[in-house]
């Protein structure tokens, strides 16, 4: 497509950064320093620059992409969390007028409706930009099983991308998308995450609805996020989560907060690592190992041979019948078009072993170990390589069943288990061959999850700004300034009206650095003090917003004592002005109470909400 693409003109921006984020483009958005016309051009100039590297299926273009951009004009971005941000669709999620094709062409069909996930993304002024490659059926964890082509990793070529999901994690990877939709059933929305050093969140099962979905195993699978920072993950969960009428697997499971498990659970035996580069996988592990002790959570193995008899009823057991059940009518009906590798392993769900006494066996086992991993992970999180190894993806053509096999060793008991995840960053195994660990809760303690995760990134220095390659935020206009907010001022807060009286825009939400400390005051009513330490300190939950200079001064005034504005350093190393607490409310006699550990205020006040409804019969 040439530069004339219908969207605008050629964009005047020369500062673009290599990869989008949701933080950065509301920053931009916020200044005024880009449009959304010109982000949407980048994004299909990129497409057409990574054209070879079979990222999609339907692409990025002024047709699919221009009506949502001109939807924008009838949303305040004030209210509309997403205004402007483009994301990517895994192309066995529909999106209306669009054909889903599960990456099988004569599959393919033409959905009158959104998947309610996605309606629910372009309900908060996000923008669809095209979908994306993906192993047929959501059957794989290669990247490489698409009639549509091999989906080359977003930084080594020769490498597999991960799947199922390898176009939407190497979408957002290669800068044409600021977030996008996975689906997760064996580990799809965690292994592509690994592989292209991303985040990948995958919330406890039904948290998300799956209605507009094309099912891979019913009963199992999730939508998931593909992002470059858990900041960015957890804004789409907020929009995505939520109990849907119409989906029979929808659960009501109310948005985490941030909590600090009292155990980290490893692995008390060696792992297998695999492929050319497995010792510096090891390596990797045993580093991430060490920025886990560091964490101040208290550290304990143990023997994991029960997550892996879990995962091997996956594809060993009769869930490999479920997808046989889903899809085996097509397959059946429509000779030689599957892909031959995904025919095989779909084929497999027809063997005479998956009876219905083999089904309820497997099932009686399972029930069994879920409530020895409830017991086991009751506040604590299990910590696991995400996968270990990788393959070239010639590698994988001459051993495609094996290789497969070998992604999953550490993802596929997940589902099964009820559990939620989140993939992070965790170093590289060689140059540009990152590593990933992925975290695991029970999926009432997804707090725990997030407490863990965002401790280690923390500490490990991952922030979104240096993974996604791009220039720390900051006030873009001369007559704005960014303020950081961490308690009543947030949004839902009671001076949240504060905000937008003095004129500001919301930012983003992020972290400070780990240095500071969280009080609540004795105020009436109850607030937070921020306290930063020279030494030690943790990463506290906070929220930027751009004002105008010409408010700020008052705004400033306005503010009484203990509180006061001065330099919040963030996770990503850029300073800020925010709000701060004078060294005194510290004091014991001060009657202020430490709740660093719960990560932020909000966090902290759901806390207080739930201890609140279990005291009190009536609310209960």
């Amino acid at each position: 497509m040439a530069m004339n693409t219908g969207i605008g003109a050629a964009s005047s921006v020369d500062d673009w950064p290599e990869r989008f984020t949701v933080e950065w483009l509301k920053g931009r958005y916020a200044a005024g320093a880009v449009t959304p016309e010109e982000v949407m051009l980048e994004v299909v100039r990129r497409a057409e620059r990574d054209a070879e590297m079979n990222i999609w299926i339907t692409p990025p273009s002024a047709e699919l992409i221009m009506p949502y951009v001109e939807r924008l004009r009838m949303l305040d971005p004030a209210g509309a969390p997403l205004w402007g941000i483009p994301f990517a669709i895994k192309d066995n999620i529909d999106l209306a007028g669009v054909p889903t094709t599960a990456a099988c062409g004569p599959f393919g069909y033409i959905p009158a409706e959104h998947a309610v996930v996605v309606e629910r993304l372009l309900e908060a002024g996000a923008i669809p930009v095209g979908k994306t490659n993906l192993d047929q059926f959501a059957t794989g964890l290669v990247g490489t099983r698409s009639p549509f082509g091999e989906t080359q990793n977003a930084l080594r070529p020769e490498l597999i991308s991960g799947g199922s999901s390898s176009g939407s994690a190497v979408a957002v990877a290669r800068g044409q998308a600021a977030f996008s939709l996975g689906t997760d059933t064996a580990g799809s929305g965690r292994v592509p995450a690994a592989l292209n050093r991303l985040v990948g969140y995958k919330p406890s099962l039904g948290a998300w609805p799956v209605k507009g979905v094309v099912p891979a195993c019913e009963s199992l699978d999730c939508v998931t996020v593909f992002a470059h920072s858990l900041d960015d993950a957890y804004i789409i969960d907020d929009i995505a989560r939520g109990l849907c009428g119409d989906d029979p697997w929808s659960r009501s499971l109310p948005a985490p907060g941030s909590l600090r498990p009292s155990r980290l659970l490893l692995p008390s035996g060696g792992l297998s690592f695999f492929g050319s580069y497995a010792e510096g996988y090891e390596a990797a592990w045993h580093t991430a190992i060490e920025r886990l002790k560091e964490l101040e959570i208290t550290v304990e193995y143990i023997d994991t041979g029960l997550f892996a008899e879990a995962a091997e009823l996956l594809y060993g057991g009769p869930w490999v019948a479920e997808r046989w059940a889903g899809i085996g009518a097509f397959v059946e009906q429509n000779p030689g078009v599957t892909f031959p590798v995904t025919e095989q392993v779909l084929r497999s769900g027809a063997a005479e072993a998956h009876t219905a006494a083999s089904l309820f066996k497997a099932k009686h086992k399972l029930q069994r170990l879920k409530a020895e991993v409830r017991r086991l992970l009751h506040d604590a999180v299990l910590v696991l390589p995400t996968a270990g190894g990788t393959w070239t993806r010639e590698q994988v053509r001459n051993n495609p069943v094996a290789a497969n096999t070998a992604m999953g060793s550490y993802t596929n008991h997940c589902n099964l288990l009820d559990l939620c995840a989140a993939a992070v960053p965790a170093g590289e195994a060689a140059e540009d061959v990152p590593f990933g660990i992925t975290l695991f809760g029970l999926a009432d303690e997804e707090s725990l999850l997030r407490g863990a995760a965002e401790r280690f990134v923390g500490a490990a220095g991952l922030t979104a700004s240096a993974l996604a390659g791009e220039a720390p935020v900051s006030a873009a206009s001369e007559d704005t300034t960014l303020v950081a907010v961490c308690g009543l001022h947030m949004r839902g807060f009671a001076l949240e009206p504060q905000m937008f009286g003095s004129g500001a825009v919301f930012v983003k939400e992020t972290h400070t650095a780990a240095k500071y400390s969280l009080l609540r005051l004795a105020t009436t009513p109850a607030k937070p003090g921020l306290l930063k330490h020279a030494n030690g300190g943790e990463a506290v939950e906070l929220e930027v917003w751009s004002m105008p200079r010409s408010a700020f001064g008052a705004f400033v005034a306005a503010i009484p004592s203990p509180l006061g504005i001065g330099k919040i350093e963030l996770a990503d190393g850029t300073e800020v002005p925010g709000f701060i607490c004078e060294g005194y409310a510290a004091a014991v006699d001060a009657g202020a109470e430490d709740i660093t550990s719960f990560g932020g205020w909000r966090a902290y006040m759901m806390h207080c909400d739930e201890t609140r409804r279990l005291s009190d019969p009536l609310e209960a």
